[in-house]
């Protein structure tokens, strides 16, 4: 075993040891602490692009990297896996840990004295979650990443926030619970916690072994939920999100797509062909309807919001919704696409909850209320424009900066051309359109409908709620003070921004990436055969 082949283990072990490292210092010396953070942070980012290049290979059982603890066969021991689908996924949280731990340091790592071993505990249990092969090591990392979510979530205390945090704890040691039953009934219906043990076990499994490993699945389908936010299991994500700091917030958002994640390795290795012929659908008719409702939800949301941070967090709900409608979809066809959505739709919302924060800072609590007023009473300036000989009213510098990073935003989370937002809605509907079914008299599916629907309707409604937002922040009768903004705030809003960007310009190679990492997903023998060798899927899982 080379050098190359411990990388697969370093997104554990790295945080793990900068963490404990900090706790050595009890939060007294935060330079120290802050410095180990970025050290480590950055090495994560590092790290993270070689593994996508060495996934990224034309050869599906290339692109599978296993690691096996203490080299026991992955029917007793501890396998990590990394594939296209856990190398994206690590790479896009340490790219948002990178932009979010820079912003923090301007003023929010000071206002707590555990946020920097706290930050690097969640970078742990995240990248173990991408990173496990079995569902035990999956609860695991979840209680790994919720334990330091906590603290974090209540990291600069404050009323709001403390409420919203206790919220926040209650309904996930739930979820932890409802995950450690699910996870209990597979083990004793299959005898194995191995997700690619599991998938070419279930075909051999009796009827009654069956029965109760589907209802563990879905059991643990609904800790899943629970995690993406799904109506009528995420109510505790507006106001948590909404609450939290803002680098928190930004980071937190990738934190959803844990459960989204989750479903789709699960979903896709227990229903997929390499399971068992008749093998049951991973819930797609109920996740075409959570996502729908999810997503009807936040429109809701969207429209009644008052404050940016609270847009925000409902576009988290979007995204998560619109994934869950696409996997309820069974069209392999748009995942590719939709894998597309989830990194942009990340990294652009995580850069919105950055740039609230900076958009915030010159505004006084009740502008908002006083705009709303204004704008309900048709109370206008009775200035009329040229009394003092000026033609208009000068725009601070930052200020425009800030509105054309908002003007972004909103176009990327609305799905408006040209940007990476528009360009994800758009393939996803062409595939779903375009996939002919002699079933139905127009030839398309009514999933497909219904998911052209939610997406142009969830678009229009963001707009609308971007558009009302934006001009209560920037062109508001109240008057306002200019923020004082530091180069390493703004910094990461526009890196974040312009990897959007980037992603525009190379949506070609991206989505062809993406594509090839739904394939692989669909196909999963890759996967199987990496875990437990070559001949496992044809014997039924048996060593």
């Amino acid at each position: 075993m080379n050098w190359h082949d411990h990388l697969v283990i370093a997104p554990i072990i790295l945080p793990l040891i900068a963490g404990a490292t900090m706790l050595l210092f009890d939060g007294r010396d935060r330079t120290v602490a802050a410095v180990l953070n970025l050290v480590s942070t950055f090495a994560l980012l590092a790290i993270a692009i070689a593994l996508v290049m060495g996934s990224a290979g034309p050869d599906p059982a290339a692109a599978v990297k296993v690691y096996r603890l203490g080299d026991w066969p992955a029917q007793f021991g501890i396998v990590l896996v990394v594939d296209r689908l856990s190398s994206m996924m690590l790479l896009l949280t340490a790219i948002l840990a990178c932009a979010a731990l820079i912003f923090s340091l301007a003023r929010w790592h000071s206002s707590g004295s555990y946020f920097h071993p706290l930050f690097q505990f969640l970078l742990m249990g995240l990248n173990g979650a991408f990173l496990t092969g079995d569902l035990f090591n999956l609860f695991v990392f979840f209680e790994v990443l919720l334990a330091a979510s906590y603290g974090l979530a209540l990291h600069g205390s404050g009323h709001a926030r403390v409420r919203a945090g206790l919220h926040y704890i209650a309904v996930n040691l739930v979820a932890a619970l409802v995950f450690l039953v699910g996870v209990s009934m597979v083990y004793g219906a299959a005898g194995t916690l191995n997700m690619a043990d599991l998938a070419a076990r279930i075909g051999s499994l009796p009827a009654r072994e069956r029965a109760l490993l589907e209802t563990g699945t879905s059991i643990l389908g609904v800790a899943f939920l629970v995690k993406a936010a799904a109506w009528p299991l995420g109510f505790w994500l507006p106001g948590t999100y909404a609450a939290a700091s803002a680098p928190v917030a930004a980071l937190f958002s990738v934190m959803t797509k844990v459960g989204i994640y989750a479903i789709l390795r699960i979903g896709f290795l227990l229903a997929g062909p390499e399971a068992a012929a008749g093998s049951a659908q991973f819930g797609d008719v109920w996740l075409l309807a959570a996502g729908a409702a999810t997503i009807l939800f936040a429109m809701v949301g969207m429209l009644a919001s008052q404050d940016l941070a609270k847009l925000a967090s409902f576009s988290v709900v979007v995204s998560s919704g619109t994934m869950l409608a696409v996997l309820g979809t069974n069209d392999v066809a748009i995942i590719g696409p939709a894998l597309y959505y989830l990194v942009s739709s990340t990294l652009a919302i995580g850069a919105f909850f950055l740039l609230i924060e900076l958009i915030e800072r010159g505004r006084a609590p009740t502008d908002d209320i006083l705009a709303v007023t204004l704008e309900a009473y048709g109370m206008e300036d009775e200035e009329e424009p040229g009394e003092d000989g000026e033609a208009g009213v000068a725009v601070p510098a930052i200020l425009a900066v800030l509105g054309a990073a908002f003007i972004i935003s909103a176009l990327l989370l609305s799905g408006l051309p040209p940007l990476s937002g528009f360009v994800a809605k758009f393939a996803i509907l062409a595939g779903a359109l375009g996939r002919h079914d002699p079933s139905t008299l127009t030839g398309v599916a009514p999933a497909a409908w219904v998911l052209l629907v939610l997406l142009l309707l969830s678009g229009f409604v963001t707009l609308i709620a971007m558009v009302r937002a934006g001009i209560r922040s920037f062109w508001a009768v109240i008057e306002r003070e200019v923020p004082r903004v530091r180069v390493i705030e703004l910094a990461p809003v526009a890196a974040l921004l312009l990897l959007c960007l980037t992603l525009t310009l190379q949506a070609g190679p991206a989505m062809r990436f993406m594509q090839t990492t739904a394939s692989g997903l669909h196909g999963s023998a890759a996967y199987i055969q990496g875990v437990l060798g070559p001949t496992a899927a044809s014997m039924g899982g048996k060593p």
